[in-house]
């Protein structure tokens, strides 16, 4: 069973940055897009962005809550999953989750739970003055 392994997060004040990471030891990590959600207490769990595999270019696609302050890449050599966030604030709080997901090629990624598996244990974002 593939493993995905997320660290990074912690507490940091309105308009802090964070890096999160998701490391997996999957076999052809190239040949697979990847995800981050993200679930705040008591809602349901809401995409944040997604990165496609390197044969489409790694293409992205983020959250309008997150567009020009979220920017996620990966290190193919590594097999990491980086989620760079900047400028963050308290509606940021949350549980983050990164997933592999199913599709590749031409497939656009509506950023929805049922197009991702293999989800991991999560890291705490908090955001707090």
């Amino acid at each position: 069973q593939v493993q995905l392994v997320e660290s990074g997060g912690g507490l940091v004040q309105p308009g802090g940055s964070l890096i999160l990471s998701c490391t997996t030891s999957i076999v052809n990590f190239h040949n697979y897009a990847f995800g981050w959600f993200r679930q705040a207490p008591g809602k349901e769990r809401e995409g944040v962005s997604c990165i496609k595999d390197t044969l489409d270019g790694a293409a992205t696609t983020y959250a309008d809550s997150v567009k020009g302050r979220f920017t996620i890449s990966r290190d193919d050599r590594k097999k990491t999953i980086y989620l760079q966030m900047n400028n963050l604030q308290p509606d940021d709080t949350a549980v983050y989750y990164c997933a592999r997901g199913y599709y590749s090629g031409n497939y656009h990624y509506r950023l929805v739970s049922s197009e991702f598996r293999d989800w991991g244990q999560g890291t705490q974002v908090t955001v707090s003055a």
